[in-house]
């Protein structure tokens, strides 16, 4: 079984902007508050990514031949011909939307024969079910993908046999998506990019991975070049069920100079792999069930090992990134340095724009609170656009929050109320119900001196 871990990874202020014009639709679900309608993303950007065609090798054999858990996978697997996907149970409104169109970049991208059908006897089956009947089955889990059945009830019976052991899978022929139908839109399609990403393809995460969703960090939520890269080279007609990781490494020099000739000229890096005591650091530092003492010892266990390691790139900075969320409550100063820091690090990183928009939300919360209008809308501004491009409406709608706040600080209602108007389509497609978004309304407000004691 493979699971989207329900961790506090992805950077959220406790949980986030300008008018996106042509590039967004507007989907007909009701409100009761009279907040304006939902929006959704009509287009993305997703760019291949610049690095060496070795280094892409290297990343490949250790998303594919491995699982989450360290353990080793005898062979290589996948569908073989047309893939069929179908939706069964209590579809939320959004469902249909995102999956048309992340299945068009399947087809586009990645270059996969997958198409949407009704009934039964689908590859892949989409179960929309409560989150409480996933937490019943996987408690840490948001969403989960299991092999060789269909139906939650079949997944019940064979979750502790051989039929639903991924290590024992040698083709993908039947294949189960356990998704919430009872939560925000964007948590809905996040799950949808990853399980299906997973289900096609790749059963690792790589914390060393800057711009990919298979990695347990979050920050990505849509499927990226990197990704569609991957899965394209996944369903290459050189590669069949059953081949060792030794031919599939033999063989992946030459699908690669074929589907990405640009990556045979750049320099490999030949990045370190990342040790399981810092990925169990992490997670005891972000994780919702440690405690105030466990999650600084983690954090600061994270620190040492990155240290220690030399690590310069984005797992330094989400390190310091960790930190500074253990830290924001009891000393808002100290996190501060340790958001800077990962600001540093993260800026000599290639790929992690991203990131970097989320550091600035915890970076501008702090500028705004102390007042600082001036410099919270210097470090909104780069970002509001990454945030777009990569359609995270969650983080979108927190930086227009933000940033009326940051304009009511200097003076500027009119400009304030505009953007605040502007976020609440995004917040209602990121947050979902509308007391969550009228609570991330109170919380960001809250920052202000203008309005009330600061909360970080």
């Amino acid at each position: 079984m493979k699971s989207r871990i329900a961790l506090v990874l992805a950077i959220v202020l406790n949980a986030c902007t300008p008018t996106t014009s042509g590039d967004v639709s507007r989907l007909n679900i009701s409100t009761e508050s009279g907040l304006p309608p939902i929006k959704v993303f009509a287009t993305g950007r997703h760019a291949s990514p610049i690095r060496a065609n070795n280094d892409l090798a290297i990343d490949f054999i250790e998303l594919s031949f491995k699982l989450e858990s360290g353990r080793d996978l005898p062979v290589f697997t996948r569908f073989e011909g047309p893939i069929t996907v179908a939706v069964t149970g209590k579809q939320p409104p959004s469902l249909q939307h995102d999956l048309r169109r992340l299945l068009a970049r399947l087809r586009s991208e990645a270059r996969i024969n997958i198409s949407q059908v009704k009934g039964p006897g689908a590859n892949i089956t989409i179960n929309a079910v409560p989150r409480s009947a996933i937490r019943k089955l996987l408690p840490q889990a948001a969403c989960f993908v299991a092999p060789n059945v269909s139906t939650i009830d079949e997944y019940r019976k064979a979750r502790r046999s051989k039929k639903a052991n991924w290590s024992q899978l040698r083709s993908r022929e039947k294949l189960a998506i356990f998704l919430p139908n009872d939560v925000s839109p964007q948590e809905v399609r996040d799950c949808l990019h990853e399980e299906l990403a997973q289900s096609l393809g790749p059963l690792n995460d790589l914390y060393r991975l800057p711009d990919s969703v298979f990695n347990d960090d979050n920050v990505h939520t849509v499927l990226t070049g990197f990704d569609m890269l991957m899965l394209r080279t996944y369903y290459s007609p050189k590669l069949h069920n059953g081949m060792s990781r030794g031919q599939v490494a033999a063989t992946l020099p030459h699908i690669l100079r074929e589907i990405n000739p640009q990556g045979e000229r750049a320099a490999a890096n030949y990045a370190t792999r990342t040790p399981q005591p810092w990925k169990r650091a992490i997670e005891t530092a972000l994780g919702p069930a440690s405690g105030r003492s466990a999650r600084y010892a983690g954090a600061n266990e994270a620190l040492r090992i990155a240290t220690a390691m030399g690590w310069q790139d984005q797992r330094r900075a989400f390190a310091h990134y960790a930190m500074g969320r253990v830290l924001q409550r009891d000393n808002p100063q100290a996190a501060q340095d340790h958001y800077a820091k990962a600001k540093k690090f993260y800026e000599a990183t290639p790929g992690t724009r991203l990131h970097r928009a989320y550091v600035a939300t915890q970076l501008s919360a702090f500028a705004i609170s102390q007042g600082a209008g001036a410099h919270a809308l210097k470090l909104i501004g780069p970002h509001i656009e990454t945030a777009k491009l990569n359609e995270n409406a969650a983080l979108l709608s927190t930086l227009l929050l933000l940033r009326a706040e940051a304009l009511d600080l200097e003076n500027r209602p009119s400009e304030a109320s505009a953007v605040r108007l502007d976020s609440l389509g995004w917040a209602r497609y990121g947050f979902g119900s509308d007391w969550a978004v009228r609570a991330k309304l109170r919380e960001i407000s809250s920052l202000s001196p203008l309005k009330g004691r600061p909360q970080l």
